[in-house]
């Protein structure tokens, strides 16, 4: 019997690591969004300041690039399924990865 309850006990293990990984990967994928929006906006801001000599809109292209990203997380993984928690299984059924 007592094989029964290690095999049941190396499962939940196994299932409660799989799902921290997955919530690793998503916190990493939720920050490389951040840090792109934030570079890319930052860019274009920065060469059209360049441009037209306005140096204030190198930070003002960061923070535009911060705002867009957020509503992209937000609108990504912000969802909430039938059950109160983010249905990451929709996701994965849909290819939103």
């Amino acid at each position: 019997m007592s094989s029964g309850n290690d095999a049941s006990t190396q499962a939940q293990k196994r299932a409660a690591a799989e799902g921290r990984a997955q919530g690793l990967d998503i916190g990493w994928t939720v920050f490389s969004y951040l840090l792109a929006g934030m570079a890319a906006y930052g860019a274009i801001g920065w060469l059209i300041g360049r441009a037209v000599h306005v140096s204030l809109l190198f930070p003002i292209g960061m923070l535009v690039g911060l705002a867009i990203s957020l509503g992209f997380i937000i609108y990504r993984y912000g969802r909430v399924g039938p059950g109160g928690t983010a249905s990451l299984e929709d996701k994965e059924m849909n290819g939103d990865r």
